[in-house]
C-alpha cells in the first residue's frame, strides 16, 4: 500500500471512530436532561393489553405490568443525535477541517430520509400509546404497514430510477450479483418493511433490540468501509456510538424505553443500509434474532388462526422464555450472544464477497 493510500485509510478511520465516539459522547451527556423531560410531561408507555390477533394479552400483561409509566420514545434522542452530528459535520467540512459531510446524495441521503420518517411515524404510534388512544393504544398494524409500504416505494424507486440499482450481491466468492431488473422494487420494499417490523418485534426487553442494533450497525459499517464507502461506514458508526449512549441508560432495569420512534426508524434504516451496501442477503444472518423473533409472531399468529392453538406461551420468543421461567437479563444476554456470533459470521461473509 502506497503512503498517500495508507494516510488516506488512517484519517478515514479517525473520522469514522470520531465521529462515533462524538455521537455517544453528545446522547451520554444529554440523557439526563432528556429523561426529566420526558417524566416531566409524563410520557411513559402504557403496556398494550391487546395482542396483533386482536385477543387480551393478560399473560403479556401480567409480565411486564411493573414496567407501565416508565418514559418511552428514547428513540428521539438517538435519532436526534444522529441529525446534531450531521449538522456538525456539514459545518466541520465548510470550515474544512472534515474532509467530507454525513449528508452525502449516494450514501446517506435514503438513510437519513428513512430514519427521519419512520421516526415520525412511531414518534406519532408513541404518542398515541401514551393517550392511551386507540383500540391497541397506537396506531393500527394495518396503517404502520401501509405508511411503510409508502415510505419503502419512495426509497425503492430512488436506488432503482436514480441510483441504479437492479441487482443482490450472492455471499459466495466466485459468484456474481444477481440481476433482477425492475424486481428489485418489491423486493426493496419487502426487505425494508420485514426489518423495520422485525427490530419493532425485538424491542420488548430492557437493552435487548439495542445491543443487537449496535452488532448489526457495526457489522454493516465495516462492510461499507470494505467497499470503500466511508461516509457510510461513518453513519453506521454515528448510529451506533448513539445507541451505546441509550443502552448505558437502558440496560435493566431501563431508566427509559426505545419505543417506536427507534425501533421502527433504526429497522428500517438498517434495512436502507443492507440494500445499499449490496448485502442484502447477509441481512438476515447478522440480525438472525431479529429473523427468528419475526418469526415466532407469524408462526404463532398463523397457527392461531389455522389451527386455534399457540405454539409458544407468548411470542414474540423473548416472552416465551420469560414466561418459561428465564430472568429477563438471561434471555438479553443469550440472544446478545447469538447475535455477536451471527454478526462476525455474517461480516466475515460479506468480507469474502467483496475482495474475493
Amino acid at each position: 500500500m502506497a503512503a498517500h493510500e495508507y494516510q488516506n485509510l488512517l484519517e478515514n478511520l479517525i473520522i469514522i471512530v470520531g465521529s462515533g465516539t462524538l455521537a455517544f459522547i453528545i446522547a451520554l451527556v444529554l440523557t439526563p436532561w432528556f429523561t426529566r423531560q420526558l417524566i416531566k410531561f409524563r410520557i411513559g408507555k402504557k403496556i398494550r393489553d391487546t395482542a396483533l390477533s386482536g385477543e387480551k394479552s393478560s399473560l403479556f400483561s401480567a409480565l411486564h405490568a411493573k414496567k407501565s409509566g416508565t418514559p418511552t420514545m428514547g428513540g428521539l434522542l438517538i435519532w436526534g443525535t444522529i441529525i446534531v452530528v450531521m449538522l456538525i459535520s456539514i459545518l466541520l467540512q465548510q470550515l474544512e477541517v472534515f474532509k467530507y459531510s454525513l449528508l452525502n446524495r449516494r450514501e446517506t441521503w435514503i438513510p437519513i430520509f428513512t430514519l427521519v420518517t419512520c421516526g415520525i411515524l412511531g414518534a406519532i404510534d408513541d404518542i398515541l400509546n401514551v393517550k392511551g388512544i386507540g383500540k391497541t393504544k397506537g396506531i393500527s398494524a394495518k396503517l404502520k404497514l401501509i405508511w411503510l409500504t409508502i415510505f419503502s416505494g419512495v426509497g425503492a424507486w430512488w436506488f432503482y430510477s436514480k441510483l441504479g440499482f437492479d441487482s443482490i450481491a450472492i455471499p459466495i466468492p466466485g459468484i456474481e450479483s444477481l440481476h433482477v431488473g425492475w424486481w428489485y422494487i418489491p423486493i426493496f420494499i419487502f426487505v425494508i418493511i420485514a426489518t423495520a417490523n422485525a427490530v419493532n418485534f425485538t424491542d420488548g426487553l430492557d437493552g435487548l433490540a439495542s445491543g443487537l442494533l449496535i452488532l448489526a450497525f457495526g457489522s454493516f459499517g465495516i462492510i461499507a468501509f470494505a467497499k470503500g464507502m466511508y461516509i457510510l461506514a461513518t453513519f453506521c458508526s454515528v448510529i451506533a456510538g448513539a445507541q451505546l449512549a441509550f443502552l448505558w441508560f437502558n440496560i435493566p432495569p431501563a431508566k427509559f424505553y426505545m419505543g417506536d420512534t427507534g425501533s421502527l426508524a433504526l429497522g428500517a434504516t438498517l434495512g436502507v443500509i443492507a440494500m445499499l451496501t449490496q448485502q442484502t442477503l447477509i441481512l438476515p444472518i447478522v440480525g438472525i434474532v431479529f429473523v427468528i423473533e419475526a418469526l415466532s409472531v407469524i408462526i404463532q399468529l398463523t397457527s392461531k388462526k389455522v389451527f386455534k392453538k399457540k405454539i409458544f406461551k407468548i411470542a414474540p420468543i423473548h416472552h416465551h422464555f420469560e414466561q418459561s421461567g428465564w430472568k429477563e437479563f438471561t434471555v438479553v444476554m443469550r440472544f446478545w450472544i447469538i447475535g455477536g456470533i451471527m454478526a462476525v459470521f455474517g461480516t466475515i461473509l460479506g468480507l469474502i464477497n467483496i475482495f474475493y
